[in-house]
């Protein structure tokens, strides 16, 4: 079985590499294939092709539910009901959407925000609303999040938000006893009311409902710096925690008092699912704690049945049956971060000679999972936490023995017992408070964590058989050649521009911009996308990920080209996150905390046989768009001109004073390719072979206007938007400028649907 789930799992993973889904012709080959294999009786290959056709047709099951094009744009009428506990925050609350009704055929699943709302959104609620919808979209960066992957798993077909006109009407409420979503609602409601004054109410809804809103940027942080961040969702291990004290607590009590008409350990054994499936449910049925259920399902059944199961043939049944049910779960690393830790837990614990007291099998737990999943978080975020096997050792006992049993009994108290609930969660709030204390001042240790560049597959490959060596037991001989096999994984170096060229990744951050540029030993960032409500920003989200992706370990120059928020907004999280040697900017009053320099025309600097000179500005213009940081640089390919948001009097300014010098074979597009920017006479001293533009997907602007288009093509200019390609990146190749889009090189189906 276990070969058989592997290979099942081999066919899924196929498919998601795939940037266009096959057409019908290759599946009816597949099937063809599949068929003659099982006579063959060929059945690992029947097992992988399965995979391939059961990858393909649920991924075009959830492609086909996406809003249709011509319907972007558009006011739509619609009635349904809220399906899950809305998120919210001074600006806007942001929920799923069921239709349930609707004047044009749309996607039964929406994600809608409400930007200022006059009345409070709760799960299971009944609205009329009219939206404004568009297909499923998000930034396409190395190394940061892939919204449009996330929404095809949480089978989402739109996003949108609701018009403030005509009114949207509450039409009615579910009751608490009809709805998983709703019970949940009513739970989070009188935690708030009850634990208003608590410090830790955002960590106890996580803790019992799955709702992690309300933990604060500062606590995730530490979570993060400390790897304790699985024990503050609702995970597999809490699920597999509290039903097996369940069923300790039922076997004990059913043998106790005698009652042997039904077998203790059938009648622990369903409790224990019972209980599991109840906590799931609190977490909203949420995908780990899915794999959770069908794993405890498995070994409860086995249990029952009196079979005994090998544990990893449990295993592997529980992984074939997660896949079947939801095939798309292998793109979460969610998936292989936990199926990894049971599968280390097993290797480390089962099948060897002799037992050890509960903390030696706590230390050894901690250190198997910290060691073997510590390739894959290189992999996924290009962090580890070096703290994490003594922060577990410390965190785990709080959470699994006092905070989640305490908060969970908490919760069905409150309802009948509301003084016994009110002393269970004193007791975790000074648990859980003692806990963030002592783990805040861990994450400020030296070298807490190590950022770490994108591995390389081959690295990951000979990773593997040193983990399973590192881990084996006592007397396993040459076990010191783990250390070798790790060594790959360590000393993984990405690719540098050679001397004289740089390598220029344009991020897509929608309305705004931020591009990196790397020289053989340098970095400088231009510009740092924009900050939104709360503490979120492009800083934090899109351009740390992106320089931890590739090995920056500080950034030499930092240009903040002027004061706009979708310039200067990441900035902050960006000088937070890594070291910054100078900054240089025309927003000197914003930034004055961090010794800022006045940039100015004349300053010029060479890294690598790489010349940068800033152009712009020299004397004040009334717009602050037109006093930004023009920069142009200068590489043996050729020269590059970043011209920000500069508009009509600028261009001028700069055509007379640096005339046929501002010939640039690539040009940022001012001022995201508004009207107001790239006038004919500016193009015509630039002359850009290649323009890139940094624009939102359907922005308000309008951005890039189709008159700015029609001239850059009647210039001879090509151009690529972010909006449309994810990040571009220019670099050279044998000699020339080479541009690429990452829609293009590494997009998947569901980028290019």
């Amino acid at each position: 079985m276990i070969v058989s789930a592997l290979c099942f799992l081999a066919g899924l993973l196929v498919v998601q590499q795939f940037a266009v889904l096959p057409g019908s012709q290759w599946l009816f080959m597949l099937t063809t294939s599949a068929v003659i294999m099982a006579c063959l009786r060929y059945w690992r290959w029947v097992f992988f092709i399965t995979g391939l056709l059961w990858a393909v047709l649920f991924a075009m099951s959830r492609l086909a539910e996406r809003l249709p094009e011509s319907l972007e744009g558009f006011d739509i009428p619609v009635t349904g009901i809220v399906i899950d506990l809305p998120e919210q925050n001074e600006r806007q609350t942001r929920f799923d959407f069921k239709i349930l009704k609707s004047t044009v055929p749309l996607p039964s699943k929406l994600r809608l925000s409400w930007y200022f709302p006059d009345q409070a959104i709760k799960s299971g609620q009944h609205w009329s609303f009219v939206v404004k919808l568009k297909r499923p979209h998000g930034s396409l960066n190395p190394g940061g999040f892939d919204y449009e992957r996330w929404l095809l798993i949480q089978n989402i077909g739109a996003t949108g938000y609701v018009r403030p006109s005509p009114k949207p009407k509450l039409l009615n409420r579910e009751s608490a006893w009809s709805s998983i979503a709703v019970w949940r609602q009513s739970i989070s409601d009188e935690l708030s009311d009850r634990l208003s004054d608590s410090a830790s109410l955002g960590l106890i809804k996580a803790l019992t409902i799955g709702d992690g809103s309300g933990i604060s940027p500062n606590e995730w942080d530490i979570f993060r710096k400390t790897g304790t961040t699985h024990l503050v969702v609702i995970s597999g291990s809490h699920v597999g925690l509290i039903a097996g004290l369940a069923y300790f607590l039922v076997f004990k009590v059913w043998v106790r008092f005698g009652l042997i008409r039904w077998a203790p350990y059938k009648v622990s054994a369903f409790v224990a699912i019972l209980v599991g499936a109840f906590y799931s449910g609190l977490a909203g049925f949420s995908v780990p704690t899915q794999r959770s259920m069908v794993m405890l399902s498995v070994v409860m059944l086995a249990t029952i049945l009196q079979r005994n199961s090998r544990p990893f043939n449990v295993l592997a049944v529980a992984l074939f049956a997660v896949l079947v049910f939801d095939p798309l779960s292998v793109l979460s690393a969610g998936f292989w971060l936990s199926f990894l830790a049971v599968s280390l837990i097993v290797y480390v614990v089962s099948g060897r000679i002799g037992t050890a007291g509960y903390w030696v099998e706590m230390i050894k737990i901690n250190w198997a999972t910290s060691i073997g999943l510590a390739p894959l978080l290189l992999l996924f975020f290009q962090q580890v936490s070096l703290i994490a096997p003594i922060a577990n050792f410390i965190a785990v006992p709080i959470i699994s023995f006092i905070a989640v049993p305490f908060a969970l009994v908490g919760v069905v108290l409150m309802f009948v017992l509301p003084l016994i609930a009110a002393k269970l969660f004193f007791i975790v709030d000074l648990s859980l408070q003692g806990l963030v204390t002592v783990l805040s001042y861990m994450a400020e240790l030296p070298f807490a964590t190590i950022n770490h560049s994108l591995p390389s597959v081959w690295s990951l490959i000979f990773a593997i058989p040193g983990i399973l060596l590192l881990l084996a037991p006592r007397g396993m001989p040459v076990r010191w050649l783990s250390v070798v096999l790790f060594l790959p994984l360590i000393f993984t170096q990405p690719e540098k521009p050679v001397l004289g060229s740089i390598k220029m990744t344009l991020l897509d951050v929608g309305q705004a911009l931020s591009l990196v540029v790397q020289t053989q030993n340098h970095w400088l960032v231009y510009d740092t996308g924009a900050k939104f409500s709360g503490e979120s920003d492009m800083g934090k989200s899109i351009l740390l990920p992106f320089l931890r992706q590739q090995g920056a370990e500080s950034i030499d120059k930092l240009i903040i080209s002027h004061g706009d928020n979708d310039h200067i907004g990441g900035a902050v999280s960006l000088m937070k996150g890594l070291p910054v040697q100078l900054v240089l900017t025309s927003a000197m009053e914003q930034l004055k905390d961090y010794a800022p320099v006045k940039c100015a025309a004349g300053q010029t600097w060479e890294w690598d046989k790489v010349n940068f000179t800033l152009l712009s500005p020299q004397h004040a213009f009334v717009s602050d768009n037109n006093n930004a940081c023009v920069l142009k640089i200068q590489t043996e390919q050729g020269i590059v001109l970043l011209p920000s948001d500069i508009e009509t009097s600028a261009e001028a300014w700069l055509i007379e004073t640096y005339g046929d010098q501002l010939k640039a074979d690539v040009l940022i597009a001012p001022h995201h390719g508004s009207k107001t920017s790239s006038t004919v006479d500016f193009l015509r001293a630039v002359q850009p072979e290649m323009v890139l533009i940094s624009a939102g997907y359907k922005n308000q602007f309008g951005h890039p206007h189709q008159d700015i288009l029609s001239r850059y093509k009647h210039n001879h200019s090509q151009w690529l938007n972010t909006a449309d390609k994810g990040a571009i990146t220019l670099s050279a190749k044998d000699g020339r400028w080479l541009v690429q889009s990452l829609r293009d090189t590494d997009g998947k189906y569901w980028n290019n649907e």
